[in-house]
């Protein structure tokens, strides 16, 4: 009786040891244009930083979208935007290194890329003069591991396995573009 109370009490703790959560997401109006801050709860399993060690990089996708409702046809997509992410592993400088945009970044421990991996900040989405004042879109993110850049026989693993099947559900929110051009949710 014992073991099943503490099964029971183990339970939430497994079911959650893996995963995506967007913690939260903002779209700003700058003067270099619409800029995304987003940031996500990232859970790694043991076994993809044991893949990473090993020399396997491994690519992580946060793709965003903006859409406009039609009644007479299908949504019209305005914006659809991808940002890739590659995750290494440095042997001899025992370093993680993160690219991001042709951007590198080393990292010592893996609880360091977590935590930058996380962070999505001052992405540019979309030019300042897009949107015209009074526009409604539904605005849409996840972020993903990508297992089709995994070598082939990685690949082959990640059918039907949890820890490989990495990603947010898809956040939806209203956006307005108001009278001078900023962003209210």
């Amino acid at each position: 009786m014992a073991v099943a109370f503490v099964l029971c009490l183990l339970f939430p703790v497994v079911a959650r040891a893996d995963g995506v959560q967007l913690t939260s997401v903002k779209l700003d109006a700058t003067e270099d244009g619409y800029q995304l801050n987003a940031d996500f709860e990232i859970l790694l399993a043991s076994s993809l930083l044991e893949t990473i060690r090993k020399g396997v990089p491994l690519y992580f996708v946060v793709e965003f979208e903006m859409s406009r409702g039609r009644w007479y046809w299908l949504d019209e997509v305005s914006i659809r935007a991808t940002r890739e992410r590659r995750v290494s592993y440095l042997p001899l400088a025992e370093q993680y290194r993160l690219n991001t945009a042709g951007i590198s970044q080393n990292l010592s421990t893996a609880d360091d890329v977590r935590r930058v991996l996380s962070r999505i900040r001052s992405w540019t989405i979309a030019e300042r003069g897009k949107f015209k004042p009074g526009d409604k879109f539904e605005a849409a993110i996840r972020f993903r591991l990508d297992t089709a850049q995994l070598p082939k026989p990685f690949q082959l693993n990640t059918f039907g396995s949890r820890e490989w099947n990495l990603s947010s559900d898809w956040h939806r929110w209203t956006v307005t573009i108001g009278k001078d051009g900023s962003v209210s949710p």
